[in-house]
């Protein structure tokens, strides 16, 4: 739906998730406001999933990309679009997630009380149980690699977390962008393709002058990982994390030679005791040491 004179525009990026997909629009259409513009993007997915969101919600504008452009490329489509359609926020919602239906209100409230703001990163629970905290703000040490779990994740939602306040780094399942910190800032760079792509995101914008924000109004319900196999179910998160975070780190913390070689090990370590518990496990190892290959030889975009 081409709305003229929207604010605000919320952005779902979908690949082959079609159920996944159209849940997340069904919670999008029942936000309390009929002034947000809806914008699906499409990467390329083979499951039907285009002919079903035109079936199920027309009211959404949708833009079929033909192929797979990874989470910077595709949502970048949908950001452009709707700052071509007058957005001066931008929300970025995960096709695996739900939203609440006063998130963007919630946004809003915000957006206006913080004059600085850039982004606002919403507090995402995990679809189950849905009381659970799976993110509500979180660090970024640049210096050594390593940001350590969300604050909240997996404890019960409650007081500690209903505060808006400075955070490092968003998440990319439901964030906002303002159309000055993305005009200063730059758009989601492409090269990363996915993952930790929020975090450059973030520290650019802060760099820029704007603030990071977490409002903990503004919900979604997250089904980990779904559109990769989950956390524990997909190589891709290991191979872009330990890729993306070496990249992301040099290139906003350099350190000299020692400090980068020493940094490298850190992360590397970090990646490597993620692979014990998943299955296969060699598979596991195997993507960790290609994208920490592929960051040493500078090999970005799209995992071969």
């Amino acid at each position: 739906m081409a709305l003229a004179d929207a604010q605000w525009w919320v952005v779902v990026l979908s690949w082959n998730g079609r159920h996944d997909t159209l849940a997340c629009l069904d919670s999008v259409a029942r936000l309390n406001r009929e002034d947000v513009g809806v914008v699906c993007v499409d990467n390329g997915s083979t499951d039907g999933s285009p002919d079903a969101v035109r079936s199920a919600h027309p009211e959404a504008e949708l833009i079929e990309n033909g192929a797979n452009l990874g989470y910077s490329g595709g949502n970048n489509v949908g950001i452009r679009h709707a700052l071509a359609h007058g957005a001066r926020w931008v929300v970025l919602l995960n096709n695996d997630a739900t939203i609440a239906p006063d998130a963007i209100d919630a946004f809003e409230h915000a957006a206006r009380a913080n004059a600085k703001a850039g982004i606002l990163s919403g507090k995402v629970l995990f679809s189950e149980p849905p009381d659970r905290v799976w993110f509500a703000g979180q660090r970024f040490n640049a210096t050594l690699g390593y940001s350590g779990r969300p604050r909240g994740y997996g404890k019960p939602d409650g007081p500690r977390y209903a505060q808006v306040v400075p955070i490092e780094r968003a998440a990319g399942a439901l964030m906002a962008v303002s159309r000055e910190a993305a005009g200063a800032a730059g758009l989601l760079d492409e090269d990363l393709f996915a993952y930790i792509e929020d975090v450059d995101w973030s520290l650019r914008v802060r760099a820029a002058g704007f603030e990071v924000l977490f409002v903990p109004a503004a919900r979604a319900w997250h089904a980990v990982g779904g559109s990769t196999g989950g956390e524990y179910g997909s190589t891709h998160t290991l191979y872009y994390g330990v890729r993306n975070t070496v990249v992301v780190c040099e290139r906003h913390r350099p350190l000299g030679r020692l400090g980068t070689a020493l940094r490298r090990a850190a992360i590397l370590a970090s990646y490597l005791a993620l692979v014990p518990p998943r299955r296969p496990w060699r598979r596991s190892l195997g993507a960790v040491l290609e994208g920490f290959r592929d960051a040493r030889r500078g090999r970005l975009g799209a995992r071969a």
